[in-house]
């Protein structure tokens, strides 16, 4: 289980983007020393004001609703969810599909709150121009 974990406990950024892995608790992602200082303000100020430090990405977006705080911060930054959906091939075996999808899509679909233990949330990507025009 936990070198399942370390696959999505990472943080990576280019020039435009910050890449987080999604297993990573909001409380870890606080210690990431390169994670951008915006960012750790914006998680303390808002998002850990609606849930506890040892909480995940994963975790939280399948119980949020669109009234929460953290909801909106999330729409605010434009986050995208990389999520993975399994499927049946044609050869009739389990295969995942990536896809990217955005705060307010989770949030309403019923069918993947349904399915949460089927579906793996990978990555929260936020582009540092949201970050950046975020006020706190």
């Amino acid at each position: 289980m936990e070198a399942e974990n370390r696959d999505f406990k990472y943080f990576m950024q280019d020039v435009s983007k910050v890449y987080i892995g999604a297993r990573y608790s909001y409380g870890e992602m606080m210690e990431l020393e390169h994670l951008p200082f915006k960012l750790k303000a914006i998680l303390s100020h808002y998002i850990l004001k609606d849930v506890s430090g040892d909480t995940t990405p994963e975790n939280h977006i399948f119980y949020m609703r669109d009234t929460d705080l953290s909801y909106m911060v999330y729409k605010q930054l434009k986050a995208g969810f990389k999520m993975s959906f399994p499927f049946l091939n044609k050869k009739g075996t389990w295969q995942y599909k990536s896809e990217y999808h955005t705060i307010e899509e989770i949030v309403h679909n019923e069918t993947w709150k349904a399915q949460m233990d089927t579906i793996v949330v990978e990555e929260v990507v936020i582009t540092k121009l949201q970050i950046m025009m975020m006020s706190l």
